[in-house]
C-alpha cells in the first residue's frame, strides 16, 4: 500500500550532490517536503551536534554519506545517525549503498542493526560520473584515465536511482527490510561510454587504462591523502574485477519500467554542453 505523501517530510542529506539533488526534486514532485540537509543547511556528517536538529519532526530520511558507502568511519557514522534518527521516531531510512563493494557491507549492517524500517538501494557506478564530479574534466580534455581495464558496466542514471528511493519511502510496507539493486539496461566498457561521448559530441576522446595502484599513486600526486588514496587503490582492485559485469532489475522492479539508457543520458550532456572543451 502506497503511503499518502501530502504530510510527509524526508530528510535528504547530501542534498547538494549527485543522488541527493535529484532525490530531492523527485520527492518534491512526488509532494514530500523536502528538508534539505547539508552544510549550507547547517547539517554536517561530522559534527554530530548538527543532526537531531535536521532530523526531528521527519518522517523519513535519504542517507548517503560523503565519503565511500565502505570508507574507514562510514559504517560508524551511519550507525550513531540512523540511531538518532531512530530515537527522534524518524523510522523510515534508505540508505545509497554501492553493488557488489564488499567494503560497504558494514554501513549496511549498522543500519539494519539501528532498530529503523531500513531500505538499502545498491547502485551500479553513475552515468554523471562522466557528466559530474571529478573525471568529467578528464573527459573534456579529451583522455580518462581510469583503472577500469575492460570491465564492463551497467551504468545506472542518477534519477533513477531518485526516483527508486523515492518509491522506496511512500511505498508503505513494501520495501522495507529489503535490499534494491539497480542498474542501467546494458553493459558498457569505460571505453565504450567513452566512444559513445565522443561519437555523439563529434569530439576525439580517448579512454586509457592504468593499473589501480598506479591510479592511487596518481591520486597522491594530485594532494588526495595517502590514506584515501589506499583504501580507493583497494576498492578499485576488488570493485573492478568484473563482479557486476550483469545487469540487475530492480528499477522495473519498483518503478514498473526499464531504466534510462546511456544514450539517452549522453544525448542530454551532449546537448547541454557538458563536454565541451
Amino acid at each position: 500500500m502506497t503511503q499518502d505523501t501530502k504530510n510527509m517530510t524526508i530528510v535528504v542529506t547530501g542534498a547538494t550532490g549527485r543522488t541527493g539533488s535529484r532525490v530531492a526534486r523527485a520527492a518534491g514532485a512526488a509532494g514530500l517536503t523536502v528538508r534539505a540537509a547539508s552544510r549550507a543547511t547547517g547539517f554536517d556528517w561530522a559534527d554530530r551536534s548538527t543532526w537531531a536538529e535536521t532530523l526531528r519532526g521527519a518522517d523519513a530520511a535519504y542517507l548517503v554519506h560523503p565519503a565511500d558507502v565502505g570508507a574507514p568511519g562510514t559504517a560508524e557514522a551511519v550507525g550513531e545517525l540512523a540511531g538518532t534518527a531512530v530515537g527522534l521516531g524518524v523510522r523510515r531510512l534508505v540508505l545509497l549503498s554501492a553493488r557488489g563493494e564488499d567494503q560497504a557491507l558494514p554501513t549496511e549492517e549498522a543500519l539494519r542493526a539501528s532498530g529503523a524500517d531500513w531500505t538499502v538501494v545498491r547502485a551500479a557506478w553513475f552515468a554523471q560520473n562522466f557528466s559530474e564530479g571529478p573525471l568529467v574534466a578528464e573527459v573534456r580534455g579529451g583522455e580518462l584515465v581510469f583503472p577500469a581495464g575492460e570491465v564492463a558496466e551497467p551504468f545506472v542514471d542518477v534519477r533513477d536511482i531518485a526516483e527508486v528511493v523515492v518509491a522506496a519511502v511512500t511505498g508503505g510496507e513494501r520495501y522495507v527490510g529489503r535490499t534494491l539493486s539497480v542498474t542501467g539496461p546494458r553493459l558498457l566498457t569505460w571505453g565504450e561510454a567513452v566512444a559513445e561521448i565522443a561519437a555523439t559530441t563529434g569530439r576525439s576522446l580517448a579512454y586509457r587504462a592504468v593499473p589501480a595502484r598506479d591510479y592511487g599513486e596518481a591520486l597522491v600526486g594530485l594532494g588526495v591523502p595517502s590514506e584515501e588514496a589506499a583504501f580507493l587503490t583497494g576498492l578499485f582492485e576488488t570493485l573492478l574485477d568484473g563482479r557486476n559485469a550483469r545487469v540487475e532489475d530492480g528499477v522495473r522492479q519498483v518503478l514498473g519500467r526499464g531504466p534510462r539508457d546511456f544514450a539517452d543520458f549522453v544525448a542530454e550532456e551532449a546537448g547541454a554542453g557538458t563536454w565541451k572543451a
